[in-house]
């Protein structure tokens, strides 16, 4: 099962460059289309749901990878215990909150659905279309973290900790700073 669920949030990471990937090409066609004379309504409300499906659907992957922002320095000069301790009280701060926004952007979306609403733009889709890939984003990474605080609370070493460390080990310090 933790497998399928790893598989799943590399997908949704996947769609995350996709995403980019079509905002590259939608920036480069429009800037072709304004050249030539050829008006380009709508590009820029398909680009902004486009970011921010792009941002939300990375978020699992790049937690899981250690990417995110952690306060490592200040927990390297803990103990052992004190460490574990630290990790599992944040995980499980990160799970309740994830857990609040997840619910918060899954009514949304739904919200917009029973209600019907639209865009307000040129492309008149029903609002819940661009909305729910963001949503998904966020309750993949509301999975991830609960995942990641139950693993740790089992006694084993978070994902992204292994992860850095293999980066490290392989001499890869591109994403500390």
């Amino acid at each position: 099962m933790r497998k399928k669920m790893l598989w799943i949030f590399e997908a949704a990471g996947v769609l995350a460059a996709v995403c980019v990937l079509t905002i590259f090409f939608i920036m480069i066609a429009t800037t072709i289309m304004r050249e030539v004379g050829i008006k380009t309504g709508g590009s820029d409300d398909i680009t902004a749901w486009l970011t921010a499906s792009a941002a939300s659907l990375g978020l699992a992957a790049t937690f899981r990878h250690g990417d995110f922002v952690r306060m490592s320095l200040v927990t390297e000069k803990l103990s052992a215990t004190w460490q574990r301790r630290m990790e599992v009280f944040c995980l499980v701060l990160a799970t309740a909150f994830t857990g609040y926004i997840a619910y918060a952007v899954v009514r949304f979306v739904y919200e917009s659905w029973e209600f019907n609403d639209y865009a307000n733009g040129l492309v008149a889709i029903p609002l819940w279309i661009p909305q729910a890939p963001f949503a998904l984003g966020v309750v993949l990474l509301f999975i991830a973290v609960a995942d990641q605080a139950l693993h740790v609370i089992r006694g084993a070493e978070p994902d992204y900790v292994a992860a850095v460390r293999e980066r490290h080990a392989r001499g890869d310090y591109s994403e500390d700073m």
